[in-house]
């Protein structure tokens, strides 16, 4: 008897493939659903995760596992929820992450209700992630664990996804090893055994990004301003949170001009390379950005202070709390682990909640942290919240 009907995310590479021959296993009745969310090949670099090769492998796939196999085109509903979300994020000068924006509209949303339309009880990706439901207090709760391979761990691309999106998830292969999944694809002899590992934007693949920015953005050429590391603006005259989070405020007067560019919002803080600026002792390096001034501000040296934050500051309406129940009050305040970025160290950070929002502060100094990144916090092995950094 089956244990119900999912409905799988089947995206032409190895993880999904396995996650497909895994539920079969376990005795669900299984489809197999291919997302089609682009259409524009003039911005994807050649041969880097071509949507029409992807589609065919998952077909193969699906013929040698036996179950259907169908092509569902999501590409205008992704262009609004999410090319439309990052140029407008790039506009306004932050770096947003369309992956995690990806899993909370697309693919826990519309896939989601597609599924259900087909009858399914549930949708399952390919994620190094892993799903536990508990009972508290009579009410049912969905935890998001991190992959039993730590070197994969997907956890962070789901930090905004909520209790009924989880509740409705699976995770097949998030208790297994990288090298287990790919055993497991020749077991089955799956044409995706020994496929390469796709990059880049949501089940579209590398992009040309200054391509596919400038579809919408308009180059805007301004200033370039090196800053000197033993300016006074680096040095914290308190420990308020306000300061700790938001730090300096660079003017232009502070530094030299040394460049050109090509507009704030193709480039990000932290960066190193297209400055296209040279002869420097150390290299240059992105410490901040003025979207209304159209100023880019760099400094010389990964260590330079500019590029290091003692905190951070999430508005309110951009607070996310997987664990609602774990919802911390105001004035509350409460240690987590957190990263802010797909494979960085976690690391330990105090959370305070105020009337203006959420202050996290970090146990040690972060480096080159960038306004629209998500802030990712964990109780040991569970992802608890997030929220946008700013």
């Amino acid at each position: 008897m089956s244990k119900g009907r999912v409905v799988v995310g089947l995206s032409g590479g190895v993880d999904s493939s396995v996650a497909a021959a895994l539920l079969i296993e376990q005795g669900y009745e299984v489809i197999a659903v291919f997302m089609r969310n682009w259409n524009d090949s003039s911005v994807v670099i050649n041969n880097e995760c071509p949507w029409i090769d992807d589609s065919n492998d998952a077909l193969l796939v699906a013929n040698k596992l036996g179950i259907p196999f169908q092509v569902l085109d999501l590409s205008d509903i992704y262009k609004t929820r999410i090319v439309d979300y990052m140029h407008e994020e790039y506009a306004r000068g932050r770096t947003p992450n369309p992956d995690v924006l990806c899993n909370r509209e697309i693919k826990f949303d519309v896939f989601l209700d597609a599924a259900i339309k087909l009858g399914a009880q549930y949708v399952a990706t390919g994620h190094y992630c892993r799903k536990e439901t508990i009972e508290k207090d009579q009410k049912t709760i969905q935890r998001l664990l991190t992959g039993a391979d730590r070197n994969k761990d997907q956890s962070y691309f789901l930090c905004q996804v909520n209790q009924y999106q989880l509740s409705k998830a699976l995770f097949p292969i998030g208790h297994l090893q990288k090298y287990e999944v790919r055993e497991i694809a020749k077991k089955y002899d799956l044409i995706t055994a020994e496929k390469k590992d796709s990059q880049g934007l949501c089940f579209i693949g590398k992009v040309k990004l200054p391509v596919f920015l400038q579809e919408q953005l308009k180059p805007n050429s301004g200033n370039i301003i090196e800053i000197d590391p033993q300016h006074h603006c680096f040095h914290y005259v308190n420990a308020e949170l306000d300061t700790l989070c938001n730090g300096y405020q660079l003017k232009s007067s502070f530094g030299k001009i040394i460049g050109q560019h090509q507009g704030v919002q193709f480039y990000t803080i932290g960066q190193r390379k297209g400055l296209g600026i040279g002869g420097a002792e150390l290299p240059l390096f992105i410490i901040d950005k003025d979207s209304t001034q159209n100023i880019i501000y760099v400094g010389k040296g990964d260590d330079h202070p500019g590029l290091k934050r003692k905190g951070l500051w999430i508005a309110n309406e951009e607070i996310h709390w997987i664990r609602e129940d774990l919802e911390l009050a105001i004035g509350e305040d409460k240690t987590y682990l957190l990263r802010i970025r797909y494979r960085q160290e976690l690391c330990k950070a105090k959370l305070f909640r105020r009337d203006s929002g959420l202050y996290i502060i970090f146990e040690e100094w972060m480096h080159s942290i960038a306004s629209g990144q998500f802030a990712a916090w964990y109780d040991g092995g569970e992802l608890v919240g997030s929220g946008v950094t700013h």
